[in-house]
């Protein structure tokens, strides 16, 4: 990765967190910490280091329309974490899931009515692209 890169990755987290309000903003500024550089700031997938990933780096705004119009919560939330990636081979998008581990956790209900603990800001993560959604 160019400095100039790592420049431009800064900046754009940067300029996510100043547009932050304290309650809606944890999976925004998560967002900004973790997935702009890729992503970029709308989370089209025009991050300052898309180029350097060799690949087309996927519109996080377009997963529900990709799905029929249902953003699939549980699947978001997955890969983020890495949890279905494990043993799948070579991934550009690294595993989120120790990261988001550190704070606290929520019971979260993925259909089943059994709530299960997850950490919160994979929650809020995976909350903030619903609210992206095309």
């Amino acid at each position: 990765m160019t400095w100039k890169t790592m420049i431009a990755m800064a900046g754009c987290g940067l300029a996510l967190s100043a547009c932050a309000t304290p309650e809606a903003d944890v999976g925004r500024n998560l967002f900004a910490e973790h997935c702009v550089a890729c992503h970029g700031p709308a989370g089209r997938g025009d991050g300052p280091a898309a180029a350097d990933v060799g690949r087309p780096v996927p519109d996080l705004t377009a997963i529900a329309s990709r799905r029929g119009g249902v953003f699939p919560t549980v699947e978001v939330m997955s890969i983020i974490d890495g949890y279905t990636r494990a043993g799948v081979g070579p991934v550009v998008m690294p595993e989120f899931g120790l990261a988001l581990q550190g704070g606290p956790m929520v019971p979260y209900d993925s259909g089943d009515g059994v709530p299960t603990p997850t950490p919160a800001g994979l929650v809020a993560l995976a909350d903030y692209l619903r609210s992206i959604q095309d």
